[in-house]
């Protein structure tokens, strides 16, 4: 196991280091101004600052940083693992946007508290260090924040890199400060990658990755209120029920078009939409969940803009297109749809979850879809039960690669890994 001190510390990062010095001078002023246009959390905002932080947890801690929802949600799968293993960890999740933050809250697992990563400034971070003296730091996936990495090397702190995804645009990015992420990958003890493709973009870079898959398949099922599905689910018993979410307006043209092909043959037939940001304008005239409307017996379409819903969604729905597979978003997490019964449907853009959906394209689980046609007939089919089936059974497979690593985690927090 690499030693936590042995971090190399070049002419670029100790640059980098030397200009945190300098974030207090704007870190207020841009943080109140993002905090008027509803960037920031109105209550938890001078958690950036390493201020009023949430009491530590007695006993070991483990810090996992997931920088945004997606990732955020991603890690309860690990949480929950290596919670069973060991009854007297605590967790500490950090993020940065404030809408991870609302999320996580209503699915986070016991035993498990969130923050908002502090700004990269030396008071911030020794204020937020000192404060919760982790026992071990995962960071997930690629947001690396240089001057934390460092300290926690001073400190002889472990850390590591779980689920490391990146693609050739991501890497092309990364190359341009190749001398800094060299010395931020000597920091870890332990590397693990989604994919093969971001192991040698890794390999690249310096860092020597093992392939461990994705964390998203592991995570627990999201949930929702109990109350409310039985509910709904007796209202819309006899609707033929599918959703597209987080839905980009790319997903909700092709939604809306395939609808009107289902709708002449089955006038009853809803769609909900679940916009990937609560605020989007969705040109759709029909009830609208932010206003207290739920769906219309009249109404084909139900606009469900409020965030945390998609646990509700997904349970109602019989299949669920899932968004950012038809622009540059390259894409957003089928594994919560899967888990919860829907057959998966996605666009042609996967690029940010390619091994996701080639894992349950194998299966079965999920159709490409080009056009509305496509989504029309995929949506009608006889076999769009065999499909949820076989999209379940691949998340329940590929969620075993979590176990292992979990082991992995519990040995290097205890010291013994390597």
């Amino acid at each position: 196991m690499t030693s936590p001190t042995d971090m190399h510390c070049g002419l670029a990062l100790r640059s980098y280091l030397a200009a945190t010095h300098l974030i207090p001078l704007v870190a207020k002023p841009i943080l109140r101004r993002r905090l008027k246009r509803g960037k920031e959390h109105p209550v938890r905002w001078q958690e950036k600052l390493g201020l009023r932080l949430a009491p530590r947890p007695d006993g070991p801690l483990i810090w996992i940083h997931a920088v945004g929802l997606g990732e955020v949600l991603s890690v309860r799968g690990l949480i929950a693992r290596l919670a069973a293993a060991r009854p007297d960890l605590s967790f500490l999740v950090t993020s940065t946007t404030a809408a991870s933050a609302t999320v996580f809250a209503k699915h986070a697992p016991p035993r498990t508290l969130h923050q908002f990563l502090p700004l990269d400034a030396p008071s911030y971070r020794r204020r937020f260090l000192d404060h919760f003296t982790p026992d071990l730091c995962v960071w997930v996936e690629q947001d690396l924040w240089p001057g934390l990495v460092s300290d926690l090397s001073a400190r002889g702190t472990p850390q590591c890199i779980v689920a490391a995804r990146m693609n050739a645009t991501s890497h092309r990015s990364h190359q341009r400060a190749a001398a800094v992420y060299r010395d931020l990958y000597s920091a870890m003890a332990m590397i693990t990658a989604q994919d093969a493709t971001t192991a040698a973009h890794l390999s690249a870079l310096g860092a020597d990755a093992i392939v461990t898959g994705s964390l998203k398949p592991a995570a627990d099922d999201l949930s929702c209120d109990p109350t409310e599905l039985a509910q709904l689910s007796t209202q819309l018993a006899d609707r033929f029920v599918w959703a597209v979410a987080p839905a980009h307006p790319e997903d909700n043209a092709h939604a809306l078009a395939a609808h009107d092909r289902i709708l002449k043959n089955d006038p009853s037939a809803l769609l909900i939409i679940a916009p990937r940001f609560p605020d989007a304008d969705i040109a759709v005239d029909g009830p609208c969940r932010s206003k207290g409307e739920g769906p219309h017996p009249d109404h084909p379409t139900w606009v469900c803009d409020t965030l945390g819903d998609l646990g509700l969604i997904y349970r109602l729905a019989q299949a669920a297109l899932i968004g950012g597979t038809f622009s540059d978003i390259e894409g957003h997490n089928p594994w919560e749809a899967a888990a919860l019964g829907c057959a998966i449907l996605h666009g042609p853009r996967t690029a940010h979850f390619a091994t996701d959906y080639s894992q349950l394209a194998a299966a079965g689980g999920a159709i490409l879809v080009r056009t509305a046609e496509d989504s029309a007939l995929a949506l009608t089919s006889s076999a769009l039960t065999e499909t949820a089936a076989n999209a379940r059974h691949a998340k329940d497979t590929a969620s075993k690669q979590t176990d292992t690593l979990a082991l992995d985690l519990l040995r290097l927090c205890e010291g013994t890994y390597g």
